[in-house]
């Protein structure tokens, strides 16, 4: 009797320890496969590709104008002082364009109106019971003129460098896209004087910018599309003609 219980507790004892073993086996099956998971990288299919953009920029349309007020300007995030930037820069090409105002004579004119009201205010004040025009002294702080007139000097030199390094016919690509540029704004000069054109950019800066970053989820994969075939058609032109034009041996870069 004493060994038949003793045979039926270690039976007891053994499933016990078989449930038990299944239990943590289990366990540690789930934790296992929920670390896993953990570790586990996403799929490539579940991160999302990345998005051509037009010119292949990586920043916001505003970074790119630069920031600060002018963007601000250009992208109409405050419509009255954009209406007002537009509507004065349509008022003075009005004026002098459709008018034919001269700058000179408007100068001229303006200086004239405004000397002639403060001499008689000044003359009079008795009479009409009001006190004298305080005519505030002027003084322009040379700082400013000296920054402008120093970033001019560096986007010219800038400017100049880029002509001299295309003209040593070191790149044809760059060289043949420049002659289209020059091309194509002899034509636009020819249109139109240089007063139109600015305006014409001027008007383009207050409107693509702002439309292409309200429309460009739209406006990028028709530009994609774009680039990919100019790409196919200039890589056509190369191997027709471009590459079939001798070029001279470049000089060896000092280190």
């Amino acid at each position: 009797m004493a060994e038949e219980s003793e045979s039926k507790q270690s039976a007891v004892e053994s499933v016990m320890e078989k449930i038990s073993e299944k239990i943590h086996g289990h366990d540690s099956s789930s934790s296992s496969d929920s670390d896993s998971d953990h570790e586990k990288p996403a799929s490539p299919s579940s991160v999302k590709a990345k998005i051509y953009r037009l010119f292949g920029r990586e920043r916001p349309v505003h970074h790119v104008l630069g920031g600060g007020k002018p963007a601000d300007v250009f992208l109409w995030r405050n419509k009255k002082i954009s209406a007002g930037v537009l509507g004065g820069a349509t008022a003075i090409w009005v004026l002098f364009e459709l008018i034919e105002y001269h700058l000179l004579a408007l100068i001229c004119h303006i200086s004239i109106l405004c000397l002639a009201l403060l001499f008689l205010w000044s003359n009079a004040h008795t009479f009409i019971h009001k006190s004298p025009p305080r005519i505030p002294e002027i003084h322009l702080p040379e700082e400013p003129f000296l920054q402008v007139a120093s970033a001019l000097a560096i986007e010219l030199n800038q400017g100049l460098k880029l002509l001299r390094d295309i003209a040593s016919g070191r790149n044809l690509k760059e060289f043949l896209m420049v002659i289209a540029a020059f091309w194509v704004l002899s034509i636009v000069g020819s249109w139109c004087n240089f007063l139109t054109l600015f305006y014409i950019c001027f008007v383009l800066l207050h409107t693509v910018p702002v439309l292409y970053e309200k429309y460009e989820d739209k406006v990028d994969p028709f530009a994609e599309k774009a680039a990919i075939e100019m790409k196919k058609q200039y890589a056509v032109f190369d191997a027709k003609v471009l590459s079939k034009i001798p070029m001279g041996p470049l000089k060896a870069k000092k280190v």
